[in-house]
């Protein structure tokens, strides 16, 4: 006989952080409760069979009116990657100009994910 469990989770997929419930038999998801709108029962039910995170950081710049820009992952990547996503980051520097959408690395940790700048960085004058 399977054992239900149940797992209780805050939502992040809109500013009410509702409190949720997620109730599981066998490895699938039974029900969420608390939800206040879809949002949270889409978040739930993700977060507990494959989680995953946007990544937000910043990369060297050399020869920029700035020494670093800011950066994201293009999509989420597993959450389990986030630590070797990071450590790959921190070697990474490009040259100036950097434009918004620019992809600064790619496939990220062995994600399939790219690397996207998140801000402009001119040439130094």
């Amino acid at each position: 006989m399977e054992t239900v469990t149940t797992r209780e989770l805050t939502c992040i997929g809109c500013p009410m952080g509702c409190p949720l419930t997620v109730t599981m038999e066998a490895g699938e998801v039974i029900s969420v409760t608390g939800n206040t709108c879809k949002r949270g029962d889409i978040y739930a039910r993700k977060e507990v069979i494959n989680p995953t995170r946007i990544v937000t950081s910043t990369v060297r710049v050399t020869g920029g009116d700035a020494d670093m820009v800011s950066v994201k992952t293009k999509e989420d990547i597993p959450k389990g990657k986030i630590f070797e996503c990071v450590k790959a980051l921190k070697t990474v520097e490009v040259p100036a100009p950097v434009h918004i959408g620019d992809v600064l690395l790619e496939d990220v940790a062995g994600t399939g994910v790219d690397i996207v700048a998140t801000k402009n960085v001119g040439t130094k004058s």
